[in-house]
C-alpha cells in the first residue's frame, strides 16, 4: 500500500479507502464485513468512511462494529453530517445546532471518542457559512474531530470557506470528497486548482462508476442477475452509464488493461490515482477479494502513451452526463 498526506496536512491516508459498503444487519451480513475489514488492514488500507445518514445512522454502527477489534490510533476514520436525520426542521443542514449534536451522535453509533475527518456532507445555503466553520473549528478544539473537510462542494464554496477561515484564523479544511472516475470529470476544470491553492485534497467516491468501470456489464447482453443494476431499488445514476455508448467505451477501455495484463478496476483506479490532488479513492466491497484486487492498482503507473490512449477513448463519450 501507499500513503498520501490529504492536502496540507500531515494527516496520511492509504491510496485506497474503505467506504461504507452496505448496512450489515444480520449475522452472516456482519461476518462479511469483518471479513472485509480484516483484508483491508492485511493490505494496508487505513481509511474507513461512512455518514450518518447511511440508512439513518445504520451504516456508522456497521461500521463501529467491524472497526471494534482494531486499535484507534491503527485507523483514519470519517463521517459527515448534513443530510435529514429526522422530521425536525433542525434535524438537517449545517446549523452549529445540527453539527454539534450530530458530531454527537455519529460517535456514540461508532463507539469511538473522536473522528479524525469529519465532512460537510453537502453545502447548505441556508446556514451561514461562518456559523458552520465555526462549530467546525469548536469541535476541532474539544478533539471531537481531528481535521474538518467538505464533500460536493463547488469551486466557488471552497474558496469563499478558506477566505473565511483564513481571515478568522479558523483550523482550515483539508479535503473535499466529490464524484470522480473516467466519465465524471468536473472537478478538474475548477474544484482540484481551487483545492491546490487553498491546501485541499480530494478523497472521491465511486472511483469505478458504480460498478461501470469493472467490466461486468456488456453492450447488449442483459443485466447480471446479481449486479447492483439489476436491483429495482437502485438510484437511477447507476442506470443512466447503462447504454451502448458508455459501455462500449467500457470495452475499449477494458482492452487498454488487457494489454497492460491488469484488470479493468485496477486501470480505472491507477488513472484516478494519477491525479496529484487526489488524496485516496474509496472503494466499496462485500468480499474480500474485491478488496485484494482494487489495491494492487496503487502499483500501477500509466506511461504517458497509456494516459493519451484512454483519452482517446474517453473522447467518444465526451458529452455524457449520468443523472444526477
Amino acid at each position: 500500500m501507499r500513503y498520501r498526506n490529504v492536502g496540507n496536512s500531515g494527516l496520511k491516508v492509504s491510496e485506497i479507502g474503505l467506504g461504507s459498503w452496505l448496512t450489515y444487519g444480520t449475522a452472516a451480513e456482519q461476518k462479511a464485513a469483518d471479513a472485509c475489514m480484516e483484508k483491508a488492514f492485511e493490505s494496508g488500507i487505513n481509511f474507513f468512511d461512512t455518514a450518518n445518514a447511511y440508512n439513518r445512522g445504520e451504516g456508522e454502527k456497521a461500521m463501529g462494529a467491524a472497526l471494534k477489534a482494531y486499535p484507534r490510533s491503527s485507523y483514519v476514520l470519517s463521517s459527515k453530517v448534513y443530510f435529514p436525520m429526522d422530521s425536525g426542521p433542525n434535524d438537517r443542514g449545517l446549523s452549529r445546532k445540527h453539527i454539534m449534536e450530530q458530531c454527537e451522535a455519529s460517535l456514540k453509533r461508532l463507539g469511538v471518542d473522536y473522528l479524525d475527518l469529519y465532512f460537510c456532507h453537502r453545502y447548505d445555503a441556508n446556514t451561514p457559512l461562518e456559523e458552520t466553520l465555526r462549530a467546525l473549528d469548536d469541535l476541532t478544539a474539544q478533539g471531537k474531530i481531528l481535521y474538518a473537510a467538505v464533500s460536493e462542494w463547488s469551486a466557488a464554496q471552497i474558496a469563499e470557506a478558506a477566505g473565511i477561515t483564513e481571515r478568522l484564523r479558523l483550523r482550515p479544511l483539508i479535503s473535499n470528497q466529490p464524484i470522480y472516475n473516467m466519465f465524471e470529470r468536473y472537478i478538474e476544470r475548477e474544484v482540484i486548482p481551487v483545492s491546490e491553492r487553498k491546501g485541499l485534497g480530494q478523497i472521491v467516491f465511486s472511483p469505478l462508476a458504480q460498478g461501470i468501470l469493472t467490466g461486468k456489464y456488456k453492450p447488449g447482453q442483459p443485466l447480471p442477475t446479481d449486479s447492483r443494476a439489476a436491483n429495482d431499488s437502485v438510484n437511477g445514476v447507476i442506470k443512466s452509464y447503462l447504454n451502448d455508448q458508455v459501455l462500449q467505451c467500457v470495452e475499449d477501455l477494458n482492452q487498454v488493461a488487457q494489454r497492460l495484463e491488469i484488470s479493468l478496476s485496477q486501470l480505472a483506479l491507477a488513472w484516478v490515482l494519477r491525479q496529484p490532488n487526489v488524496s485516496s479513492a474509496l472503494i466499496g466491497a462485500t468480499k474480500p477479494d474485491q478488496i485484494a484486487e482494487n489495491v494492487k492498482a496503487v502499483n500501477v503507473r500509466l506511461e504517458p502513451e497509456t494516459i493519451e490512449q484512454i483519452e482517446g477513448i474517453l473522447k467518444q463519450v465526451a458529452g455524457f452526463a449520468p443523472a444526477r
